[in-house]
């Protein structure tokens, strides 16, 4: 019966450091949440404009200089960009981005996957990981973005794709990746790259006409490049709000846990403790019972 509680105690003891280190952890999730929630909240409505006067840019172009970036061909080579996270203690937030990576590559790319014709390029260490170790072609440049996450470092993983997508190594580049709507909940999407989507035309409805000052092309060389780049940087800067925020209600739910497990312990170790007294009460009377006899 000793041995019995002592091993109710000492579960105890681990349950409870292990909630005290699940709620430090909920609490550096919430403060780097906070951060990185501002800086995609920022981003989103500058992204949103330039994304959608590129789009209505390309839509209404006649296939004047500087529109490589949209040109359509069909989709031989394929480049899928996943954005995870390089830690785990997160829920299902990286396996969800994988697993819709996958999917992705089974509904819509499983003929040029069959050829070897479809390119991982992983953003974070367990993307990187996972596709490495199930042998998938993987560019292994970029993965560790999240260790220094800026701009630059960014900036160098979309060039690298869009060099790419210039000089037909990929014909469709996607990015796979969480967007960020609140601590509990993401929202995980396919998102086209490249080519430059295109606005669809709505009959009757005529698309934004714009003035070029300078010249169209010229114009349209310096800003794709840049509005691209920003359009990858809002992407990670999604996936990180998401994955703090993913980690923070994990480890929520994992204080929650370990406090129900808390509760049947000491109930266990109270009625394990009741029962060695009851029983050392009862060997006491049956002893001074059997001296008095």
């Amino acid at each position: 019966m000793s041995g019995q509680l002592k091993e109710v105690r000492n579960r105890i003891k681990s349950v409870t450091s292990t909630q005290q280190i699940t709620k430090a952890m909920k609490m550096v999730s919430a403060a780097k949440l906070r951060r990185a929630q501002d800086a995609i909240i920022q981003m989103r409505p500058y992204t949103r404009r330039l994304q959608d006067m590129l789009s209505n840019i390309v839509s209404g172009s006649s296939g004047e200089g500087g529109m490589a970036l949209a040109d359509e061909r069909p989709a031989e080579r394929i480049l899928l960009i996943p954005i995870t996270s390089d830690r785990g203690l997160c829920g299902g937030y990286n396996s969800y981005v994988i697993k819709l990576t996958r999917e992705v590559i089974r509904t819509k790319y499983a003929a040029q996957q069959a050829k070897g014709n479809v390119t991982i390029l992983p953003i974070g260490k367990k993307g990187y990981e996972y596709f490495l170790r199930n042998n998938f072609k993987v560019v292994d440049s970029f993965w560790d973005i999240f260790s220094n996450l800026a701009f630059d470092n960014v900036r160098r993983a979309a060039v690298y794709a869009q060099q790419a997508f210039l000089e037909k190594k990929y014909d469709r580049v996607e990015l796979v990746y969480s967007q960020f709507k609140n601590a509990a909940t993401q929202n995980f999407v396919a998102e086209p790259y490249l080519p430059i989507p295109k606005v669809e035309k709505v009959k009757g409805v005529k698309n934004t006409d714009f003035i070029f000052e300078p010249a169209m092309a010229d114009l349209l060389k310096e800003m794709m490049p840049k509005i691209l780049n920003t359009q990858v940087f809002k992407a990670v800067l999604d996936a990180n709000a998401s994955e703090h925020g993913a980690r923070m209600t994990a480890m929520d739910k994992a204080s929650e846990n370990a406090n129900d497990l808390l509760k049947s312990l000491k109930i266990s170790y109270n009625r394990a403790r009741q029962a060695a007294i009851t029983t050392e009460l009862t060997e006491i009377v049956s002893g001074a019972a059997a001296l008095q006899g």
